[in-house]
Parts: C-alpha cells; sequence; structure tokens
C-alpha cells in the first residue's frame, strides 16, 4: 500500500499551477456546499434560511481558504509555492465557495417561494426598526428612515444573493490574504 504523503516533488510550472487549480476547486467546492447545506438545513428545521443565521456556515470559508493554502503549500514540499500561488489558491477556495453558496440561495428562494421570503423581510423589518430605536447618536430624517423600511420590503433573492456573494468574499479574502503571504514560504 502507497503512502500518500511521500509524493515526488511537482516540478514543472503547468503541474504546479494545475494543482494550485486543483485543491482551489476541490476546497472551493466542498465548503460551498457545505454553506448550501447549512441554508438547506435552516429551511427544513423551520429557521429563516435567509438570515443572520447564514454566516455560521460563511465562517467556514475563511478557514479552507487557510487550509488550501496549506495543502498546496505541503504538496510543493521542498518548493515553496511564492505569493502568487499561495493568494491563488486562496482566492480560488473563496470565489468558488461565494459562487456555490449564492446560486444556492437564489435556488432555495425559488423552491421556498414567496412565503419565505416574506418570513425574511419580516426579521429584517424588525431588526432594522430595533437599530433605528436603539442608536440614537446615528441622526437621520423621517424621510431617510422609511426610505431604509422600504428598501427592507423591496428585497429580492437576487438581492440576498449578491449580499451573500460580497460577505463571503469579504470575509474569506479578509484571513485569505494575509494566510497566504505567510504561508508562501
Amino acid at each position: 500500500m502507497a503512502d500518500s504523503s511521500v509524493r515526488p516533488p511537482i516540478s514543472s510550472v503547468k503541474a504546479i499551477d494545475g494543482e494550485v487549480t486543483r485543491v482551489g476547486l476541490r476546497f472551493g467546492v466542498g465548503v460551498g456546499l457545505v454553506c448550501a447545506g447549512w441554508m438547506l438545513f435552516l429551511h427544513m428545521s423551520g429557521n429563516n434560511a435567509f438570515g443572520p443565521k447564514q454566516i455560521l456556515a460563511q465562517l467556514l470559508v475563511p478557514l479552507a481558504a487557510v487550509a488550501s493554502q496549506w495543502v498546496m503549500r505541503r504538496k510543493l514540499k521542498p518548493e515553496k509555492p511564492g505569493l502568487g500561488r499561495a493568494l491563488r489558491v486562496g482566492a480560488l477556495t473563496v470565489l468558488v465557495a461565494a459562487v456555490i453558496s449564492s446560486l444556492s440561495l437564489m435556488g432555495l428562494a425559488a423552491v421556498a417561494g414567496e412565503k419565505a421570503l416574506d418570513l425574511n423581510r419580516a426579521e429584517m423589518l424588525e431588526i432594522v426598526r430595533a437599530q433605528q430605536r436603539e442608536n440614537p447618536k446615528v441622526k437621520r430624517s423621517e424621510q431617510e428612515m422609511q426610505q431604509q423600511i422600504r428598501n427592507v420590503g423591496n428585497i429580492t433573492s437576487r438581492e440576498l444573493a449578491g449580499g451573500n456573494f460580497t460577505q463571503i468574499m469579504l470575509l474569506g479574502l479578509a484571513l485569505a490574504i494575509p494566510a497566504g503571504i505567510f504561508l508562501r514560504e
């Protein structure tokens, strides 16, 4: 039985770049499916799958990006991945996870229907009104407060998916960039 930890070093640039892509895709698809599965679990358990509880799965994305960079570093030993490859594998992991998660959110919204989106809007409206009441330091005109409430009432699944994509990209890159710099050597 061969030991998978003993591999010959990857020497050609094309082979290394192919390995970067494979590792990034593997980790990105994996964590993206975890995010999608979490939203499905939330929906099936009667929770708001479009609300703030999504962050529990989204926090795994930066960890998966760092793990992909670490795996890439180990696969290339004794060579070093370098800054470009380390950042590329982390960014690819984050991008793939963000795309899968946001597309699955749109799919879930289509399957769950308008009733689930209405429940999400009601929850978001509660949060906005509580913030408006509890934060007297921020001076807003009555018109701005009403506009904010109208915006929440008109939110679509596409806007939710865009927000999901943005959150995952920001969270993921916030840790993937420093980790890529650290793991380049």
